[in-house]
């Protein structure tokens, strides 16, 4: 264990080595995230039952990431380190600590007991189309999870000082028994409990995700405790500089809740399809988008702090297209491959072929905003890096807005233009399943946050590139290749058909692994010709030591 502490706690050399280490690290808890939703689906599958589990999120996760993003990691190391004197702990520091931990811990509690009593009101802006029987579960299910905004803020606030500490093995943990905590719930729980006793595994591991945390913080010397005399002028600067992300991930939010509220009116299960695909589509997001985005960060910051705007656009041009030179590929595996993945992951027990052909066709959707999701998440943090908040927090908000209001209109235009639902249901190979009309929600979650990054990169090369483009050359080789991974991909399924059985998982998994990787050769040959950059910096990153990087972590709230 020391050797990997010792490991984990040098320097990065690079980009490339930061956000593979990162992705590395991401990748264990998203495997276990994949886990915890085959156990959903297998024990429970799409149902009202499920739908009112996946609703009851929408609360403690606004609470969650509103109030936890005001007192997020990256904004309170910058305080710490400030009031503390060559890397030990002061009574300042010390001092400061306890005053957000009372006033944070205050705040969020007042918050989720105020929701807690409001829950039965608001059930309906929620889950307006349930029945009052489910939007009762709602409401219990609702009412447990309030615990978890609490003990994940909580959790937050300690993570900041094993991130200090450089506490990065014990820090990365966290999600990870997050994931087991709701798995426990899921095999435990649910047989004793029924839908509740999801709702309490959720719980046990925001629990879990809170004592590693603190165990950890206190360790290195604080432990944090209540403040009476409370200075408010530096909680008011924490809050002031937090405020436009907070408010960034707060429209997001919303226009999920929004998203929510109009599928509680549609086809029992509609919701879990939605949660299933959205959560699928989250793997590669968080792996690439979120992991070069972090990287990236802390040498942004430094270049333009220091006016060397340079090497602020060298690396900002080198994350772009980093994210492309992955997002592309893994975009077009996931639409071709869509219906392997949906059911070598979730494909079992009370997970229908049915089930699995519509999960498939909201994946696809999804995975067309890959890699907008994944440049927005890079973007953003170049105007957080300068100071510049207002943009893409108005940006945000326009197609925060924008999401809500597509949604309600393509789900009208589908139900109401049979021309259009023959054109959607045919392509995506869904017809004659009920229920198809859920598919116009990641559609139109998928049009905003590609307008979102379409926006956000018109600004950022007039703001910061002049007008140069940065990530043409890139985007142009990686579609190339990515073409030729989708149709070897697609040929290949087509080949392998005959030879696997698809009615077994060991069938439905060879066809896809084999498709898969043939359709990666098949683009790694092409990119060899088209002699990229990104995978020449790649092979190169590859034959050094990345492990021996040390891990840049993101705030919770974005996991």
């Amino acid at each position: 264990m020391n050797k990997i502490i010792k490991i984990l706690n040098k320097e990065f050399g690079s980009l490339n080595q930061a956000a593979l280490l990162l992705g590395l690290f991401t990748l264990f808890s998203q495997i276990l995230a994949l886990i915890r939703d085959r156990s959903i689906a297998h024990f429970i599958g799409p149902s009202p039952e499920l739908d009112a589990y996946y609703a009851a999120f929408r609360v403690p996760d606004f609470i969650f990431i509103t109030i936890a993003s005001l007192a997020s990691i990256t904004v309170l190391i910058p305080f710490i380190i400030a009031k503390m004197k060559n890397g030990t702990v002061t009574k300042e520091a010390q001092k400061f600590l306890n005053d957000i931990f009372t006033v944070f811990l205050a705040v969020i509690a007042l918050v989720s007991f105020m929701a807690f009593i409001l829950m039965p009101h608001l059930v309906h802006f929620i889950a307006p189309g349930f029945t009052p029987l489910l939007q009762g579960k709602v409401i219990l299910l609702s009412r447990i999870m309030l615990l978890s905004p609490i003990l994940m803020g909580l959790s937050n606030l300690f993570g900041t000082v094993t991130q200090l500490f450089r506490k990065f093995f014990i820090y990365s943990l966290s999600p990870l028994f997050y994931n087991i905590g709701i798995i426990v719930g899921v095999l435990f729980f649910y047989p004793v409990f029924g839908i509740a006793g999801l709702a309490l595994g959720v719980v046990l591991g925001a629990l879990m995700h809170f004592i590693i945390q603190a165990v950890a913080s206190s360790g290195c010397g604080f432990r944090p405790g209540f403040s009476i005399a409370i200075n408010f002028q530096d909680i008011k600067k924490v809050v002031m500089i937090s405020l436009p992300r907070t408010l960034g991930l707060s429209f997001n939010s919303i226009s999920l809740i929004a998203i929510i509220a109009l599928a509680s009116y549609l086809k029992s299960g509609s919701i879990s399809v939605f949660s299933f695909s959205l959560n699928l589509q989250s793997v590669p997001l968080n792996i690439i988008g979120v992991s070069y985005a972090v990287a990236a960060f802390p040498t942004l910051v430094k270049s333009y702090s220091d006016g060397n705007l340079t090497n602020f656009k060298n690396q900002l041009k080198s994350a772009g297209r980093a994210i492309v030179f992955w997002s592309l590929p893994v975009m077009f595996l996931f639409i071709v491959l869509r219906a392997q993945i949906v059911r070598v992951i979730l494909g079992s027990g009370s997970f229908t072929w049915d089930n699995t052909r519509l999960v498939a066709a909201s994946l696809a959707i999804f995975s067309v905003s890959v890699l907008a999701q994944a440049m927005t998440a890079l973007l953003s943090r170049a105007y957080y890096t300068t100071g510049n908040t207002k943009k893409p927090l108005v940006v945000n908000f326009f197609c925060s807005v924008l999401i809500i209001i597509l949604a309600y209109f393509f789900t009208h235009i589908f139900q109401n233009v049979p021309e259009f639902k023959y054109f959607i249901e045919s392509m995506l190979k869904v017809s004659g399943i009920p229920g198809t009309e859920i598919l116009m929600l990641p559609l139109a979650y998928s049009a905003g946050t590609i307008l979102n990054f379409v926006l956000q990169w018109i600004s950022v090369k007039r703001d910061f590139m002049n007008g140069a483009p940065f990530i043409a050359k890139s985007f142009f080789q990686s579609l190339g290749a990515s073409f030729f991974i989708g149709l070897v991909s697609y040929l290949s399924l087509n080949a392998l058909s005959p030879v696997f059985g698809l009615t077994t998982f060991w069938g439905v998994f060879l066809q896809g692994l084999i498709s898969g990787i043939l359709g990666a050769a098949a683009g790694f040959l092409v990119l060899r010709l088209l002699k990229s950059e990104e995978l020449d910096d790649l092979v190169k990153t590859l034959r050094t030591k990345f492990w021996s990087a040390r891990i840049i972590a993101p705030s919770q709230e974005e996991l």
